[in-house]
């Protein structure tokens, strides 16, 4: 499944639960992830979206543990199985 279908897929099903996933843009911070989840109560998190079996590049690895380091969640998505598990987690905190 193509990065961008995948990512369709996760905005809808953060839809259909109430929250928003606005794509995140960085100028001048590289290596930020993809999207934000945003969920009632303040509940959020970010995700990555990956082609199935792409890893994160070296710098977006460093951006993932600094914000992991500060206290958030961080995703990587490659398949459409691991939505559910997401928003479970996201919610769940």
């Amino acid at each position: 499944m193509r990065e961008k279908e995948l990512e369709r897929k996760l905005v809808k099903a953060v839809k259909s639960v109430g929250g928003i996933a606005p794509k995140f843009t960085s100028p001048g911070f590289d290596g930020m992830p993809d999207r934000l989840l945003l969920f009632p109560a303040g509940k959020l998190a970010f995700v990555e979206i990956k082609r199935k079996g792409k890893k994160p590049r070296p710098l977006q690895l460093v951006r993932h543990e600094l914000l992991r380091r500060l206290g958030f969640q961080v995703f990587v998505l490659d398949a459409e199985v691991q939505i559910g598990e997401i928003l479970n987690a996201v919610q769940a905190t």
